[in-house]
């Protein structure tokens, strides 16, 4: 029969090697010189050396250790991972900030810019709407390009098709039967007065004292022609 060595098993202690040593020298009336040879050879030992009450014992403890280290390498694996883990949530947190924080820089720096901008062509627009009041006449297209700097963009066509049914853009007009004047026919002309005391010749002035109607009587120049188109009047 083969011997199976134990060192794989790495021997429980020098104490437990020393204790069956201990047993085997009692047993032989020797036990001084037994314990010495035990612990000598200890390194040596097999399986077939250990008493069989032992022997279980021994493998025991060998296998806990190997479990021990186990549960340790799997403790520190683990730790690695986590501050990993955590290391990886850190950086994607600054990450984010500061992609937020440029975002909203951009945006700020994008609104201050369009700010100026609008303020810049308001600015303009009063420098054109200034070169063109005063004059002694005005044409149509002088007249609309006024209206154009007077109200958003997205209500002058409508202010247009009334202007067009109503006068047809000629700030002097007068109707015969009612007395109403101007381009958007106020009736009695008199009413823009409110506007301007120059509102028999100044397009601009009748423009301003018709968008304020229309906006006070029916939200916007939209809404003015939405019932003007219903009603053939407004």
């Amino acid at each position: 029969m083969s011997r199976i060595s134990v060192r794989g098993f790495a021997v429980a202690s020098a104490t437990a090697v020393t204790t069956v040593g201990a047993i085997a020298g009692v047993a032989t009336g020797n036990e001084s010189t037994s314990v010495g040879n035990t612990e000598a050879a200890a390194a040596d030992a097999t399986i077939a050396d250990i008493p069989a009450g032992a022997q279980a014992q021994v493998q025991t403890d060998s296998l806990t250790r190997q479990a021990d280290d186990q549960s340790t390498q799997a403790d520190a694996a683990a730790l690695k991972s986590a501050q990993e883990s955590a290391r990886k949530a850190a950086a994607e947190t600054a990450q984010n900030k500061k992609d937020a924080a440029e975002e909203a820089k951009a945006k700020k720096e994008a609104e201050a810019r369009e700010k100026k901008e609008q303020a810049a062509t308001r600015s303009s627009s009063r420098a054109d709407l200034g070169d063109l009041v005063g004059k002694s006449s005005y044409t149509i297209a002088e007249t609309q390009a006024m209206a154009r700097q007077m109200m958003a963009s997205d209500q002058f066509q409508c202010f247009s098709n009334i202007v067009d049914h109503e006068s047809g853009w000629n700030y002097k007009a007068t109707n015969a039967g009612s007395g109403a004047y101007g381009l958007v026919q106020a009736l009695p002309g008199s009413k823009m007065a409110s506007a301007g005391a120059d509102w028999q010749t100044n397009p601009a002035t009748q423009i301003k004292w018709g968008l304020n109607y229309m906006n006070d009587r029916y939200g916007s120049p939209c809404g003015a022609w939405s019932f003007w188109q219903a009603n053939s009047w407004y």
